[in-house]
């Protein structure tokens, strides 16, 4: 018998989580059965999407939903082997066993010098939304200018950073001086801290006078508001997140902006990257060449214990991390 720690939601979020909504429980879990195996997590991930999805994706006394690097120890599935390792939907569990229907294979043909942390950071779930909004959504066109608020998080990063490689202006938005520093050093052509401007609508107006083709939202709130008197016409805006408002116990109301978008015509389109599972294969493939070839940075901020899981919850919620945050065993 394998005990598995987990972290259980014992009590849907009011506001901002706190450690009483969580538990640490125990659990035997059962032999595989055939086509079964049993994995460990290596990496567990914690995302922004967490706060919203786990009201409407689950129950109290549910396990945490969320994306892990698992390593297979045991295997009556020969499609995955022991020792061999998965991107697993398990939640926040250190075991799990699983028919593999929620599993995919870590890409075969991986570096040995490249952590597989990466598959759930920018080689996985948030580079793929990066690449989905700006390609399908957005369809980013060479000299365009491009703005992203949450700019140095584990999505926004690589936005600027696809978008640079296609030959566009880039603009980000970023909550502390240090992440502007790190999105200067990843080649945003301009970048402010949100937190220290007089005024959002004009460092908006000074970082690209002549407006925004396009502008990836992750944010929502007063930011939202701002960027959309700053579009061009007939500006594309691919909305990925609103974690301004993700915590908020009653529903924040902002100016209407619906003659803004008419008189400038705006296309303004919601997504999630599993709309494009078909092309995760080939996605996948391309955002680890740019890695390889040194056009695609990253950085990590990587939490140690899974005991430390709703801390590190938490501190993403805060805007603790630079880059993906990632939970290591």
């Amino acid at each position: 018998m394998v005990q598995a720690k987990t972290w259980i939601l014992v009590k849907h979020f009011d506001g901002f989580p706190k450690d009483s909504d969580f538990e640490l429980k125990v659990e035997e879990l059962p032999e595989p059965k055939d086509g079964e195996v049993l994995l460990e997590a290596v990496f567990l991930s914690v995302d922004p999407y967490m706060r919203p999805f786990s009201r409407v994706r689950m129950k109290e006394g549910d396990v945490m939903i969320g994306t892990q690097v698992a390593k297979v120890l045991q295997s009556k599935n020969p499609a995955f082997p022991v020792g061999s390792h998965v991107i697993g939907r398990g939640g926040w569990r250190t075991h799990t066993v699983s028919d593999g229907a929620d599993l995919t294979p870590i890409m075969p043909d991986w570096p040995q010098d490249l952590s597989l942390s990466l598959a759930l950071g920018t080689i996985g779930m948030p580079g793929l939304t990066a690449l989905f909004g700006i390609e399908e959504v957005l369809g980013l066109q060479k000299g365009e200018t491009l703005l992203v608020n949450a700019a140095a998080g584990a999505v926004g990063t690589v936005v600027g950073q696809i978008a640079k490689i296609k030959g566009c202006k880039v603009v980000g938005s970023a909550g502390s001086d240090a992440k502007v520093a790190y999105l200067k050093e990843l080649g945003f052509d301009e970048a402010f801290n949100y937190k220290t401007v007089g005024s959002l609508d004009e460092a908006l107006k000074k970082a690209s006078p002549e407006g925004y083709d396009c502008f990836f939202e992750n944010v929502g709130g007063p930011f939202w508001t701002a960027a959309t008197q700053q579009m061009k016409n007939f500006g594309r805006i691919a909305v990925c997140g609103g974690i301004a408002t993700y915590n908020d116990t009653t529903p924040k109301t902002c100016p209407y902006p619906h003659l803004t978008m008419i008189f400038k015509q705006l296309k303004v389109e919601g997504f999630m990257q599993s709309r494009w599972e078909h092309k995760h294969p080939e996605s996948l493939k391309r955002l680890m060449g740019w890695v390889k070839e040194g056009k695609l940075k990253y950085r990590e901020h990587v939490t140690k214990g899974f005991d430390n899981m709703p801390a590190a919850f938490m501190g993403l919620l805060q805007g603790e991390n630079i880059g993906k945050a990632v939970i290591a065993m």
